[in-house]
């Protein structure tokens, strides 16, 4: 299994537009040691050339440009087979708004991600365009299954969605029920019964045991990284909520997922959906020390990982 970090950035990306934080403004004005990140995705493949995406954010047109697998080969077509949402959150479904040119697409995701992706959006309609033109697989909790091409066929890999701690998006609190389990999932993907499993979570609003059982004996773990500190948006005063409010566990601290995960056996550890706030993207701070010290990595536009 080939994996591919198409963006490692949280929501906004970094720097992020509307930001002057020591990071955002390091960034733009070259004093500090960081490398500029697009909104996070990752694109697998079983090494036939077949890909998929999980996660669409709203950089997705400039992340398939930049990886030439992702290209299409004749006109009007597309090696990827299908695009996975992990929740509802717009930097992870707004940019399937822009894969609306006459192209089938093939999403999965949980019943309550559907639902408040396509009821009452007016601008789901783009994605309407002739009939059949998204066709919505299922994912169900716990149930390990084939994740299938385009064509229905098995793609040789499995997936296998995990009820994960998280919140409604924003744009729809007030209007679905919270306490669905499925709004916010994280992914377990095998290739084979005898290879290592990726384990997917970049949104984790607390460790639970179902969590660290997800985790167990995944050779690599792809863990939500979007704040270090429970406070870092509330004590500068850029936000007047926890980063455990935003349903985002910290990394850093005698509690955070850098502790709490110590003990996970996967030969490969990397944090992404990082937050411009976030001190570890500074290379040469000391969060990064630490977390590269734990046997841990920052995850980066372009990195890749072979299972």
């Amino acid at each position: 299994m080939l994996i591919r970090v198409l963006g490692s950035a949280a929501g906004g990306g970094f720097p992020q537009w509307n930001c002057a934080c020591v990071n955002c403004n390091g960034m733009r004005n070259g004093l500090i040691s960081a490398r500029p990140r697009t909104e996070e995705s990752i694109g697998l493949s079983a090494g036939d050339g077949d890909w998929f995406l999980v996660n669409a954010s709203p950089d997705i047109r400039a992340q398939i440009e930049s990886f030439a697998p992702l290209h299409p080969h004749r006109s009007r077509s597309s090696p990827i087979h299908a695009i996975l949402l992990t929740n509802g959150d717009l930097d992870h479904c707004l940019g399937l708004l822009s894969l609306r040119e006459n192209h089938r697409l093939v999403l999965y995701a949980t019943d309550s991600v559907r639902r408040g992706f396509t009821e009452g959006n007016v601008l789901y309609r783009t994605l309407q365009r002739f009939a059949e033109q998204v066709t919505w697989r299922t994912l169900k909790l716990d149930v390990e299954e084939p994740l299938l091409s385009s064509d229905g066929k098995p793609s040789g890999l499995t997936v296998t969605a995990v009820a994960v701690p998280g919140k409604l998006p924003i744009h729809l609190e007030g209007l679905v029920a919270s306490g669905e389990a499925d709004v916010n999932v994280g992914l377990r993907f095998r290739q084979s019964t005898d290879r290592g499993a990726l384990a997917y979570f970049p949104a984790v609003g607390r460790i639970t045991s179902a969590v660290l059982n997800a985790l167990d004996e995944a050779d690599c773990v792809m863990f939500d990284g979007t704040f270090w500190s429970s406070d870092e948006l509330s004590a500068p005063g850029f936000l007047e909520k926890s980063a455990e409010a935003l349903a985002h566990w910290p990394v850093g601290g005698l509690q955070g997922s850098l502790a709490m995960l110590s003990e996970i056996a996967a030969r490969r550890r990397v944090f992404i959906h990082i937050n411009n706030t976030n001190p570890m993207l500074r290379e040469d701070s000391c969060e990064r020390t630490l977390v590269e010290a734990a046997g841990w990595e920052v995850a980066w536009d372009g990195m890749e990982i072979l299972l």
